[in-house]
């Protein structure tokens, strides 16, 4: 199940997303994080999950592959949804017994939050999948040229976010392998009382660590012996070209929130 993690995995493709600049999906999922904020009514919601199937029907990514892949956080959107339920106050209340109540105006937004998270949870995802590590280091490094006055180290930065990306499926791929091997020699994660599981993962924990230690060290060896000294003296093999298609793309996104805040009021 923790193989099935898409964050950070890349999915090399020729669809309209996968041929834009990099730079241009990273202005376009910025400026749809904060869109996503202006839906505050079921019509303004309703355009949100359309449009999204619209972004994953044009980025050629089968819906029911990248709803598997964002299994692992479906908890966070529950206790997310949970939350708003046991605390929102307003409306009608629905349900009550004790000190608990539920009030449909903790449903909505409990419902409706849900829905931000699960979008911008789809979005970014789908921009992983659809851009190389390589390609979203040079768009961050890009973008952020103009930090580099204030001596902020940009190229750094980009590399150690994009290197971070990669490696989150590396680590649950590894992650997997130990609790397979663990289970076959005998141990139980998910029964026994809470003190039993919680020692239960230790023999998962110092393993990964390791692991990922050891991996780090491999990167940092192979980056030194390649003449790796970050930004200093170095060259671009590859060059980012802003096209007409990117330029689209913003304004349509631009277009979209225009539409959303009018519905909003």
């Amino acid at each position: 199940m923790l193989s099935n993690m898409l964050l950070g995995r890349y999915i090399p493709g020729n669809s309209f997303i996968h041929q834009m600049d990099p730079r241009a999906k990273i202005i376009s999922v910025l400026f749809f994080m904060v869109i996503v904020f202006f839906a505050n009514h079921w019509l303004g919601y309703l355009l949100l999950i359309l449009f999204m199937l619209s972004v994953i029907k044009i980025a050629q990514i089968n819906i029911f592959f990248l709803f598997n892949g964002l299994k692992l956080l479906f908890f966070i959107l529950i206790f997310t949804f949970l939350l708003h339920i046991f605390f929102t106050r307003g409306g009608t209340t629905l349900f009550e017994w004790g000190f608990i109540q539920i009030d449909s105006e903790g449903v909505i937004t409990g419902i409706y939050i849900t829905i931000r998270l699960v979008m911008l949870l789809i979005i970014t995802t789908i921009l992983t999948l659809t851009t190389s590590p390589i390609e979203l280091t040079d768009a961050i490094e890009n973008l952020g040229a103009p930090l580099k006055k204030i001596k902020v180290p940009m190229h750094e930065l980009a590399m150690m976010i994009s290197i971070s990306l990669r490696f989150i499926p590396t680590l649950m791929d590894e992650t997997e392998k130990i609790i397979k091997a663990q289970s076959a020699r005998g141990s139980t994660f998910m029964t026994g009382k809470l003190k039993s599981r919680v020692n239960a993962l230790i023999p998962i924990f110092i393993p990964l660590f390791i692991s990922a230690f050891k991996r780090a060290e491999e990167m940092a060896v192979a980056m030194e012996v390649r003449g790796y000294k970050g930004e200093e003296g170095r060259t671009s093999y590859r060059e980012l070209k802003w096209g007409l298609k990117d330029t689209s793309a913003i304004v349509i996104i631009i277009l979209f929130g225009v539409m959303l805040f009018l519905v909003r009021m």
